[in-house]
């Protein structure tokens, strides 16, 4: 069986605490090289540019711009993006930017695990990502109308 190369992973988060606390994780769930952290949008963007990384662990709210303005500034083709946020109202509009996962600080390993290989999945079969974002809007939409 092959081993599948390690995912690329930048991490974007303004709080130098939390991006220790992804690195850490990242070393604990393995399969990733972590190319590289930035701390505003503006280091993202040439990290991205630099770096191609396969995935970005985004935060949303970086000092005054946030995540989605980066996403948007990106050229395709754009890094998969797994959110990683304090905040939970921002989640379907992180599903609506196309976002692989959503996690919610504070997380722990199995569920960045769980991101990440739905991240591998999506990288080894993209087409149905469009498919499986769609039912996780719609599970997200139908809970809210259920609460």
């Amino acid at each position: 069986m092959t081993v599948p190369a390690p995912l690329r992973v930048l991490v974007v988060d303004d709080e130098p605490l939390a991006r220790a606390r992804a690195r850490r994780l990242l070393a604990e769930v393995g399969g990733t090289d972590l190319v590289g952290e930035a701390g505003s949008v503006p280091e993202a963007r040439a990290a991205v540019a630099a770096l191609r990384p396969d995935v970005l662990l985004l935060d949303i709210q970086i000092h005054d711009q946030d995540g989605f303005a980066l996403i948007e500034s990106l050229p395709e083709p754009r890094p998969l993006v797994v959110f990683v946020t304090a905040f939970d109202h921002y989640a379907v509009r992180a599903f609506e930017a196309n976002a692989v996962d959503y996690l919610l600080k504070p997380f722990r390993a199995e569920r960045l695990a769980a991101a990440l290989e739905r991240v591998r999945r999506d990288l080894a079969q993209p087409g149905d990502l469009a498919a499986r974002l769609a039912k996780l809007l719609a599970d997200v939409e139908q809970s809210r109308a259920g609460a």
